[in-house]
């Protein structure tokens, strides 16, 4: 049972947050259910999550089980994370909600001279090559919070790249888009395409080295990557081959707690880390779609996905501006959340014609994005990112790492806030998402939900259209994650999935909306992962468009 819960009975299920009478239905086309227990883990990857429920069934908590899980993801879903990926996490413990940013920076020799003639960074080689954050994250969560020894948190992860794992199928769909684009990364060929090809659905993939790695992670808690053997390895590998990580990088990086940021919606309020993290665009998009009250509407009414794609595009214009290492920003969170700034904004939206703010052209990303929760309470979001696939191509000789491409998302030009420079934090995709109660000043908010839906510049839309079919529209979160979407593009273009009526498609291009309607419900719009808490029990989801899976017991 939840601290501080009562039982749950049917006499009492109405009384949990955001729920009605139109909760537990499922209107739309899924191959999952909600997970009802009192302690819960949902990944994009089973194996993943039966490693997290195993550690709360040990006695581990929520964080030393979202470290697990992570672990575990870093082997099992190479193209998305990875040792060398980055990582930030939400956390709800002892009524109170913490960030951590775990974002690598720059190498220090880097800057904007370096790439002198080039009009954007490049996404493979060691240019966008920043400190990997993911391992800094799993040792700042496992001793701040966690229960159980950080060594035996990485057991399952050891197992799978040591003795290797059945390949899961949407995972092996995009692992073959590897073979073409690291043609020219001789260790990358040899690490993730032996013999010259992709793993096929249920192919056991081993990562023999990898597993050394992650040895030598678990016994020194992370030293070892960061001022240790790998860190050694890492900058020899840098220096024989161009790039310009020094020991001293990897040295100085920390992982940093956090303050998130927030915004009043409806009664609830919506959490993201703060930038360099680009959650500040689902929080403006979201204060947007609040000057105009969408709660008497459908769900999949014309009028609320018009609101939701005007208010994303005049946030992500803002996002493309202002958001970057916090440090540089030349405006602040606060100002860029303003009640009166956010209505002018919300003001800018034809409520029947499709605008062209600039919103910039989204990319697509390579990232998880995993919860958990425990029966004392505590929740966490968790998400960990290559960028862009498997990332940058470069993997360290003899270690199994491939390190991400995040200095992709700097820009190069002069005088942006987000400018590429050394020792500095990207604009950074990924996001967790967390929601509690509103309160009044003083008192308490009570949590509700830990939630996600990772993929690039998806990640604050997602944030958007999730959040405001839970609050708005009472959806349960399986059927919130299982509702077509949609993703704004350049100008006016909008990609959406099919599962919508015919005539919103028809009133949306009526608009000047640019629709491109895709095929298939798919990843290329995103995959999250929910846990909602309830009186005396949770509620995981697990997003169809992957291969993951919710558990719990």
């Amino acid at each position: 049972m939840i601290a501080g819960a009562g039982p749950f009975v049917a006499k009492n299920r109405l009384e949990s947050p955001g729920m009605s009478e139109h909760f537990w239905e499922m209107p739309y086309p899924s191959q999952r259910q909600p997970v009802l227990a009192g302690n819960v883990v949902a990944t994009s990857q089973p194996l993943a999550a039966q490693a997290g429920l195993a550690v709360l069934r040990g006695g581990g908590n929520a964080v030393d089980a979202a470290v697990a899980a992570a672990a575990v993801m870093a082997v099992v879903e190479p193209i998305s994370n990875g040792l060398g990926a980055d990582m930030f996490a939400l956390v709800w413990h002892e009524g109170k909600l913490l960030g951590l940013n775990a974002s690598g920076r720059s190498p220090a020799a880097m800057s904007a001279a370096h790439l002198a003639g080039q009009k954007e960074l490049p996404a493979l080689g060691w240019d966008p090559v920043t400190v990997p954050g993911a391992v800094s994250g799993w040792v700042a969560l496992a001793r701040r919070f966690g229960t159980v020894p950080f060594a035996k948190l990485l057991e399952a992860a050891i197992h799978y790249a040591g003795d290797g794992f059945p390949v899961a199928p949407l995972t092996a769909g995009l692992w073959a888009h590897a073979v073409n684009r690291f043609k020219d990364f001789p260790d990358f060929l040899h690490t993730f395409l032996p013999g010259g090809r992709s793993p096929g659905a249920g192919e056991r993939f081993v990562n023999p080295d990898q597993a050394r790695s992650l040895r030598l992670i678990a016994d020194s808690e992370g030293e070892a990557l960061y001022r240790g053997e790998l860190a050694r390895a890492f900058v020899a590998h840098a220096k024989a081959t161009g790039g310009l990580m020094t020991l001293d990088d990897l040295a100085h990086h920390t992982a940093d707690w956090v303050d998130p940021i927030s915004i009043e919606y409806h009664g609830h309020r919506l959490h993201e880390i703060p930038p360099n993290g680009q959650g500040l665009a689902a929080l403006q998009a979201l204060g947007m779609v609040a000057s105009r009250d969408i709660r008497k509407l459908e769900p999949d009414c014309p009028d609320v996905l018009h609101l939701q794609i005007e208010a994303m595009k005049l946030a992500f214009a803002d996002a493309h501006r202002y958001i970057a290492d916090p440090r540089s920003m030349d405006a602040s969170v606060e100002q860029l959340l303003d009640p009166a700034y956010l209505a002018g904004r919300a003001a800018l939206i034809d409520a029947d014609r499709a605008g062209d703010p600039g919103a910039g052209s989204p990319k697509p990303g390579g990232t998880i994005l995993l919860t958990t929760a425990d029966a004392r309470g505590t929740m966490v979001a968790l998400i960990q990112s290559n960028y862009l696939g498997f990332g940058s191509g470069i993997v360290i000789p003899g270690t199994g790492i491939h390190l991400q491409d995040r200095g992709a998302c700097f820009t190069l030009s002069p005088g942006h806030p987000n400018q590429l420079a050394g020792g500095k934090r990207p604009y950074h995709t990924i996001i967790p998402g967390f929601l509690t109660r509103a309160a009044a000043a003083g008192a308490p908010e009570p949590p509700l939900m830990a939630f996600g839906v990772m993929g690039g510049f998806m990640q604050p839309q997602g944030h958007l259209q999730v959040a405001t079919r839970v609050i708005d529209f009472h959806q349960n979160p399986q059927a919130a994650l299982d509702a077509p979407r949609w993703q704004v593009g350049a100008g006016k273009h909008v990609s959406i999935e099919p599962g919508f009526a015919p005539s919103l498609y028809q009133d949306l291009k009526r608009r000047g909306h640019e629709l491109t309607i895709a095929p298939a419900r798919t990843i290329a719009f995103g995959s999250g992962q929910a846990i909602l808490r309830m009186t005396g029990c949770y509620l995981a989801a697990s997003d169809p468009r992957h291969d993951g899976q919710a558990v719990g017991f």
